[in-house]
């Protein structure tokens, strides 16, 4: 299978995973895969396949110079790798949000922009949610 076509499953599995975040929270569906990690899970295995492949062809993982990490990312296998890692690691950044607001009870009209955020630009939605988590814990 060519990386394209991994790349191109690997948006399609993340993307159902985060509409039924957003619009379908509490959903039994919605709350197995989330407790369970299913999809962070395959796209882990990705990650480790595309990482595997990287080495075996010789190459290292030198992350200790910015430009080094930009040579990486010339590198198709590492590229592809690269993109699993986002895309696993903001899903698991969206469901400990949604776990944690199981108690929190932040409206799910606060909590989607959160969601939103978080699928498109990562650490900007878990900045949002952990602004509005703070004012939350501090009007109980």
């Amino acid at each position: 299978m060519e990386t394209a076509d991994v790349f191109s499953i690997a948006n399609t599995m993340a993307m159902p995973m985060w509409l039924l975040m957003i619009i379908l929270p509490k959903w039994k569906v919605t709350r197995f895969l989330i407790d369970h990690k299913v999809i962070p899970l395959l796209l882990s295995l990705f990650y480790v396949y595309y990482i595997l492949v990287h080495i075996q062809t010789g190459a290292g993982l030198d992350f200790g110079s910015l430009s080094s990490v930009m040579s990486l990312f010339t590198i198709e296998n590492a590229v592809m790798a690269g993109w699993v890692h986002y895309l696993a690691f903001d899903l698991l950044i969206g469901m400990w949000m949604l776990n944690q607001n199981q108690n929190l009870g932040i409206h799910q009209l606060l909590m989607a922009p959160c969601l939103f955020a978080t699928f498109m630009l990562g650490p900007v939605g878990f900045v949002l949610f952990m602004i509005i988590r703070t004012f939350k814990l501090q009007k109980s």
